[in-house]
């Protein structure tokens, strides 16, 4: 059973926290300052430190480690665990326990380095992600590799839905990993940097859909942005969110890029190749509601030509 010093903030840390309540030792938690979050504005906790409260865990909440370093010194642990934490650990803090510091990372390292990397996967089309345990260094997402171990994406996947699924990975597989790893019986596997990719964090004004892109791309990016920042378009000179929808069958020549049109009972886009039909949208200051209810509601819509902005 090792001592364990967790550090993580949102639910996607949640399982690898609870894991290691079962399982370890765990003497301290580290997570960010409760920030403001809904119309009013209220401090919100981290999911992270609602659960380590439950469990009469210490909790940290530094806006530097740094200015925590004496304390974490102080508890003397074996390993820190790291799971979406959102703060980089500079060199003073990663020498502090005896066996490192261990990152639950989001993707199969190097493909997808960063802040974002389910959402990059989706985006990009590919047809798996997965988790790697690895040792961490100063860099971002450099460190050396401890497991991996591969998930497909579905796709009916969205952010949400892989975000929960490699959640629940990402903690199975840090248990395996972890006793191995303090024992010494792991030998860490050196990332190849020819292969490395980026995921940076997600801007909102990405969300805004270029209609010249195909109806593919398009169709990726509603999935990998939900349910957060959205995608959405112009009609009018209002915001139109679109939450789901699907590829037609049929390419039609003749449809403008952003022109709305019939297609086989429904209304689909032009795109730069494709159709992308919409099946859930949401008008700027109403509720989200199916496609059928949505051009039932605005017929004026089909003949439009939507824009970015």
């Amino acid at each position: 059973m090792a001592k364990v010093v967790f550090m993580g903030t949102p639910e996607f840390a949640v399982p690898s926290l609870q894991a290691l309540l079962q399982q370890h030792e765990v003497i301290g938690v580290v997570t960010q300052p409760d920030r403001p979050a809904g119309r009013g504005g209220e401090l919100r906790p981290s999911p992270i430190k609602i659960l380590a409260q439950s469990a009469a865990i210490p909790v940290l909440q530094p806006e530097k480690l740094r200015q925590v370093i004496d304390t974490l010194r102080a508890w003397q642990a074996d390993v820190f665990i790291v799971a979406a934490f959102g703060q980089i650990l500079p060199q003073s803090i990663l020498d502090l326990p005896s066996h490192g510091c261990v990152n639950v990372h989001g993707s199969l390292l190097p493909r997808w380095r960063g802040a974002a990397p389910i959402h990059a996967a989706i985006r990009a089309g590919d047809k798996e992600t997965g988790i790697t345990i690895m040792g961490m260094d100063a860099g971002l997402d450099t460190g050396p590799m401890l497991s991996k171990r591969a998930i497909p994406i579905l796709s009916i996947d969205t952010a949400q839905t892989l975000h929960d699924k490699m959640a629940q990975l990402g903690a199975d597989l840090l248990i395996e990993t972890l006793p191995p790893y303090i024992r010494g019986e792991i030998t860490p596997q050196p990332q190849d940097e020819s292969l490395v990719t980026y995921a940076p964090q997600i801007e909102k004004h990405e969300g805004a859909i270029d209609w010249t892109v195909s109806a593919e791309k398009i169709e990726r990016l509603v999935r990998a942005f939900t349910p957060w920042p959205g995608t959405y378009t112009f009609w009018q000179g209002k915001q139109v969110k679109i939450h789901k929808g699907y590829i037609a069958d049929e390419v039609r020549e003749d449809v403008a890029p952003g022109e709305v049109v019939w297609h086989e009972n429904t209304g689909a886009i032009g795109t730069g190749h494709g159709l992308y039909c919409p099946t859930e949208l949401q008008l700027e200051g109403k509720k989200r509601v199916a496609a059928a209810d949505f051009f039932r509601g605005y017929p004026e819509f089909v003949g439009a030509t939507l824009t970015r902005g």
